[in-house]
């Protein structure tokens, strides 16, 4: 190769190197994006409830249909559903082992923090002499840490009323005499 080709051929090169770095100036000019103040993106989450509010209160503040009217529409059926995500932590047959949590048979009615074998947080069993209505139980299902604070239960919570409803439908079928639904 001679000296003539190796000109062209570095003279193309740069050329081209020229060229990709003078139109990246020259976009900077046309298209000007500012530095944003902050970096990153804003995540919406929902406020903590004040110190000594529970879920339970913060959910009679918020107009929503009554715990009553929302189980007279429940489906067990859709609730049994809902309780696969439970059955990782919690078995619901009748004389079944504890797991992570608890066993869930006759868990309405219940007193909290009672069931034999299993080692509950202070903050529950301090709660050992309440029963576990449906709103006590509507309450921690949306938001464990909120209704119960201290207790060991990791869950997140179930958001969606309808599922929470159903939820509660099926842990109703869970005993050997059913608790009645509160009044719509």
């Amino acid at each position: 190769m001679d000296s003539f080709e190796f000109n062209k051929i570095a003279g193309a090169v740069l050329g081209t190197a020229l060229l990709v770095f003078g139109l990246n100036e020259l976009s900077k000019f046309i298209y000007h994006a500012p530095k944003p103040e902050k970096q990153g993106y804003a995540v919406e989450v929902a406020e903590a409830a004040p110190a000594g509010e529970t879920a339970a209160d913060t959910a009679a503040a918020a107009p929503a249909l009554s715990l009553g009217t929302m189980l007279a529409s429940a489906d067990a059926t859709k609730g049994q559903a809902v309780f696969k995500t439970c059955a990782a932590c919690h078995d619901g047959s009748k004389g079944g082992p504890n797991k992570v949590g608890p066993n869930l048979w006759g868990i309405v009615g219940r007193n909290h923090g009672i069931h034999e074998g299993f080692a509950y947080s202070d903050a529950m069993a301090a709660l050992k002499d309440k029963p576990w209505t449906f709103e006590a139980l509507n309450a921690f299902i949306a938001n464990p840490k909120g209704a119960i604070q201290g207790t060991k239960m990791a869950y997140g919570g179930l958001k969606k009323d309808a599922d929470r409803a159903n939820l509660l439908a099926y842990l109703q079928t869970l005993s050997d005499s059913p608790v009645p639904f509160p009044a719509p």
